[in-house]
């Protein structure tokens, strides 16, 4: 362990000494910009999110499904995701340290070494203009791909689509943001590949990401985010291009509604002119009908027929369609009392019930998310 764990902190020690170097040099001009005279806001947040899902397949498994990371566990309450955040924030620079523990830790970053693993952030930012709107953000990051996060309570639905949970929710590497004005935000990465904090053993190969948002005004939001990378060590390396679209539209006080896409292709084998491919598209339409409560409807579809991100079990991969609905009451704006329920169906046996292979799968899942 000790061995694995020495690389990488001399590493994130390299990161860190770049960033403060940099630091150093823009301090340098503090008196040309009166914004590095502002006091920092210096903030410690964090979140418990507690929850209970009841499996009508009733697996035997500690872990429901294979492609699930969050609210994996049957008929017994949990935390799904509770960490601590130390933030700083200055119009001139930006630190996030959090620490993390929960279900989604155990089963999401299982492949990370030691104490890593329980790292939900650990980055840090400078603005490289005057107008700070380019900035330069280094360390473990949330990833730039989808609309789903890791907080349950920024999102629509309680469990996350079958998207969101086989596209990257963290990244490690540096990220470069452009905002010209309120209407877009540009950004590039170069990471250490599809969602790790150390690169794949073997792997010398960095990978790269694009995001780039456009608001035209307050009710609409156009999103496209990009990987371009591989998940291989460099003996059989395989390139790995993945595109994420989305639209969000409030059409009203009340209805809101979100249409996003996956498509993503790989390499079948290195250096092939061949590719599997995968793809997943999902909408959700949000009724509000007053402060505290909210419901949302969603509709989902994900066919991988190589297995590339979901484990083949069948002749022709996986695919399934999904259905579900989830209840939100929110008493206070720290805390989120959800319910929903949620039906999964494919044309072939890709679940398993009572030990069984079944085309189907519904679940119920309740949460309490408290934030402060």
């Amino acid at each position: 362990m000790t061995s694995r764990i020495i690389p990488i902190q001399r590493k994130c020690v390299l990161i860190l000494v770049i960033l403060l170097t940099g630091f150093i040099c823009f301090t340098s001009h503090a008196q040309k910009d009166s914004a590095w005279r502002v006091s920092p806001v210096v903030q410690l947040s964090g979140l418990a999110d507690i929850f209970y899902t009841y499996d009508f397949n009733r697996p035997s498994t500690k872990n429901r499904q294979p492609f699930f990371y969050h609210y994996n566990r049957h008929n017994r309450p949990d935390l799904n995701l509770g960490f601590l955040k130390f933030s700083v924030q200055h119009p001139k620079y930006r630190i996030n340290l959090a620490v993390q523990a929960g279900t989604y830790v155990t089963d999401n970053y299982a492949t990370e070494p030691g104490l890593l693993k329980h790292l939900f952030e650990a980055n840090a930012g400078v603005a490289l203009n005057k107008k700070n709107s380019l900035w330069l953000d280094a360390g473990i990051m949330a990833s730039h791909i989808g609309f789903e996060t890791a907080v349950s309570s920024d999102n629509w639905t309680l469990t996350r689509s079958l998207l969101a949970e086989n596209s990257p929710y963290y990244l490690t590497g540096v990220k470069l943001t452009y905002n010209p004005n309120l209407q877009w935000e540009l950004a590039a990465l170069v990471c250490n590949g599809w969602q790790h904090i150390r690169k794949v053993a073997g792997n010398t190969m960095p990978s790269f990401g694009t995001q780039v948002k456009f608001s035209p005004d307050k009710k609409t939001v156009l999103n496209w985010s990009s990987f371009i990378g591989t998940d291989d060590p460099d003996s059989t390396r395989r390139v790995r291009f993945f595109n994420n679209l989305y639209l969000q539209y409030q059409w009203s006080s009340k209805i809101g509604l979100i249409a996003g896409v996956d498509i993503g292709l790989q390499q079948k084998a290195r250096n092939s002119a061949d590719y599997y491919s995968w793809f997943s598209p999902v909408l959700m339409i949000r009724y509000t009908p007053v402060d505290k409560w909210a419901s949302c409807i969603r509709a989902e579809y994900y066919q991988d027929k190589n297995g590339v991100m979901i484990p083949a079990t069948t002749v022709n991969g996986f695919s399934s369609t999904g259905l579900s609905v989830n209840l939100d009451y929110s008493p206070l704006r720290t805390i989120t009392c959800r319910i929903e329920g949620r039906w999964l169906t494919s044309k072939d046996p890709v679940f398993v019930k009572d030990g069984l292979p079944t085309a189907n799968n519904f679940f119920m899942t309740t949460s309490v998310a408290l934030k402060f």
